[in-house]
């Protein structure tokens, strides 16, 4: 009798704690673009939720402090094999960078989710661990240092090569920049000091605006008035809420934060694409990151 390979057990995203702030309910939304996101507290799971275990449990903290390493162990007590990773809103940007979080748990900026969540789910589907994969108690130091081999050793997945153009206010930047966009696969096809040019020759424009202020706005709404089809990638060193909404709305179609991790980049990079030669009506809403090849129309 032949044997048939076990069927995979469905991926779902259990979400824990609040999400009624602007970005955690940005967050939940984002990730449940990605895969299906079901609320879930340490004790019971609600009625409709899957039974196996979550691929990935996300813990919403909205400030420091806001769970403690008790909820941690009550999730992990439940659900052994589910990796738990904090999601942190703006409020934690200071306390995130000045120090490690709970021990065994990564930490993800609300704005660098849908990036990380579609690179961990690429490369399981690829049938590889990759970060999620680490013991839970491997420190916060060592994840980084992890995710920065994994990333680099490995090809996009699926494979596909964007041209990219860079644009920084200091040349250090754009050579930091030229190194990650290298070592995630993709090709760097300029880089521009100051403000990008309207004539950029690339897939994809990558953007390090360190603070997102009104001209670096005035300049992102004229750039996409005039390259519509050239997604814009934002860095900002401390994405809130208001100014990642400002920048939606004038055409960016990712924020990603300040230092920027690998992750972040490969998953940003692996937005689904739109079939050349689709025409997109007017006031159509698409993806964070959606990427537009050559011969797109939007309307």
């Amino acid at each position: 009798m032949p044997q048939h390979p076990p069927r995979p057990l469905p991926r779902w995203i259990a979400w824990v704690g609040d999400s009624a702030r602007n970005e955690l309910a940005w967050a939940r939304a984002a990730a449940a673009a990605i895969a299906p996101v079901h609320d879930a507290d340490s004790e019971q799971t609600p009625p409709g939720s899957p039974t196996v275990t979550p691929t990935i449990t996300l813990v919403a903290t909205d400030r420091p402090g806001r769970f403690h390493l008790a909820t941690a162990a009550a999730i992990a007590r439940r659900w052994p094999l589910t990796v738990l990773v904090a999601v942190a809103t703006s409020l934690a940007d200071g306390r995130r960078r000045s120090g490690p979080p709970l021990p065994g748990i990564e930490e993800v900026p609300w704005c660098d989710l849908p990036s990380r969540l579609r690179w961990w789910l690429a490369e399981l589907d690829a049938g590889r661990p990759g970060m999620l994969g680490l013991p839970a108690t491997t420190r916060r130091e060592d994840r980084v240092f992890e995710a920065a081999i994994q990333t680099r050793n490995r090809r996009p997945v699926p494979p596909l090569r964007h041209r990219v153009a860079l644009a920084a206010r200091h040349a250090t930047d754009l050579e930091g920049l030229a190194g990650l966009v290298t070592a995630v696969g993709h090709e760097v096809t300029a880089a521009c000091a100051r403000r990008p040019p309207m004539d950029l020759d690339a897939d994809v424009l990558l953007w390090d605006v360190e603070a997102l202020d009104a001209r670096s706005l005035e300049w992102l709404r004229l750039f996409t008035a005039h390259r519509p089809r050239l997604p814009v990638v934002l860095l900002d060193s401390f994405p809130h809420y208001d100014s990642a909404a400002a920048a939606f709305a004038a055409g960016a179609k990712a924020v990603l934060s300040r230092p920027l991790s690998l992750e972040a980049l490969a998953g940003t990079l692996l937005a689904p694409q739109a079939p050349a030669g689709t025409v997109f009506p007017s006031g159509t809403v698409f993806p964070l990151g959606t990427v537009f090849p050559r011969g797109t129309g939007v309307g």
